[in-house]
C-alpha cells in the first residue's frame, strides 16, 4: 500500500487590514518529507506579520538543517525572546510528515487545540501550551503518530477558532464540520480548508475580526499512480 499526503492552506487577514499576521511556510525535510509552519504573530497587520515572518523564517532555516521540530520550536521561541526582549508572542504550530521515522509529528505552542481524525475517530489535542516569546522555560507539546491512511490533522489560528464570539453566534463546530465535508478517502484537503475558512467567515459576517488561516494535512491511500509531486496556489492581489 502506498500512501500520499494532500496539504492544503486556506487564509484570510482581519477585515480592513492590507497584510496578514499569520504566516505559514512549506519547507521539504532534507531526510525526506516535508513540514509546515505556522506563525500567528501578536496583534494583526503589518507588526504581527513582521513577527510571524521572523518566527517562520527562524523554523524553516532550522529544519532545513536537519534540526528535530521540537528543537526548533524551542531555538525559534529563544530568538523571537532575545530579539523582542520578551514583550512580544507568537503563537507557532509545525507538523511535519516524517518519511525518515514514518511519522506525523505536530509540535504545537499554541493555546487553542488542534483536530486528528483517524479513521472515523476525532480526537482534540489541546494539551496546554504557551506562545513562543515570553516566558523564559517555554516549551512545545509535541505529538508523533505513525503515518496511516484516513488521517487527517486540522490546525487553526484565532481567527477561526473564536469566529462569531464576539456576535453571540454559536462557536464554529469544527469537528462536525470536518466529518461532513470529508466523507471520500480521495476527498482533497483544499475543501475541507475552504469549508472551514467559509464558516468561519460567516460566523463573523464578512468582517474577519483577526486574521484566519486554517491548514488540513491529509494522509491516505495514494489516489492515483501519478509519480508527479504538485503545488498549488491562488492569492488576490
Amino acid at each position: 500500500m502506498r500512501l500520499e499526503v494532500d496539504v492544503a492552506v486556506s487564509k484570510v487577514s482581519k477585515y480592513a487590514s492590507s497584510e496578514s499576521g499569520d504566516t505559514v511556510e512549506v519547507i521539504e525535510r532534507p531526510h525526506g518529507g516535508f513540514s509546515i509552519v505556522v506563525a500567528d504573530g501578536q496583534r494583526s497587520g503589518k507588526s504581527a506579520k513582521a513577527i510571524s515572518n521572523m518566527v517562520a523564517r527562524k523554523a524553516i532555516s532550522l529544519i532545513a538543517e536537519g534540526v528535530r521540530d521540537g528543537a526548533v520550536a524551542r531555538a525559534a521561541h529563544d530568538y523571537l525572546r532575545t530579539q523582542r526582549g520578551g514583550q512580544v508572542s507568537c503563537e507557532l504550530t509545525i507538523v511535519s510528515v516524517d518519511l525518515a521515522t514514518r511519522t506525523l509529528v505536530l509540535s504545537r505552542n499554541a493555546r487553542h487545540p488542534s483536530l486528528l481524525r483517524r479513521e472515523d475517530e476525532l480526537i482534540w489535542i489541546d494539551l496546554p501550551s504557551d506562545a513562543i516569546g515570553v516566558h523564559r522555560n517555554t516549551k512545545p507539546q509535541i505529538m508523533e503518530l505513525a503515518l496511516q491512511p484516513r488521517l487527517t490533522l486540522v490546525v487553526v489560528t484565532d481567527g477561526v477558532w473564536r469566529a462569531g464570539s464576539a456576535t453571540g453566534e454559536p462557536v464554529l463546530d469544527l469537528a462536525a464540520l470536518v466529518t461532513t465535508v470529508d466523507r471520500e478517502p480521495c476527498t482533497e484537503a483544499t475543501r475541507s480548508a475552504d469549508a472551514i475558512l467559509q464558516a468561519a467567515l460567516d460566523l463573523e459576517r464578512g468582517r474577519p475580526r483577526d486574521d484566519a488561516t486554517v491548514l488540513v494535512v491529509k494522509v491516505r491511500e495514494q489516489c492515483t499512480e501519478s509519480e508527479v509531486r504538485r503545488l498549488r496556489m491562488t492569492a488576490p492581489l
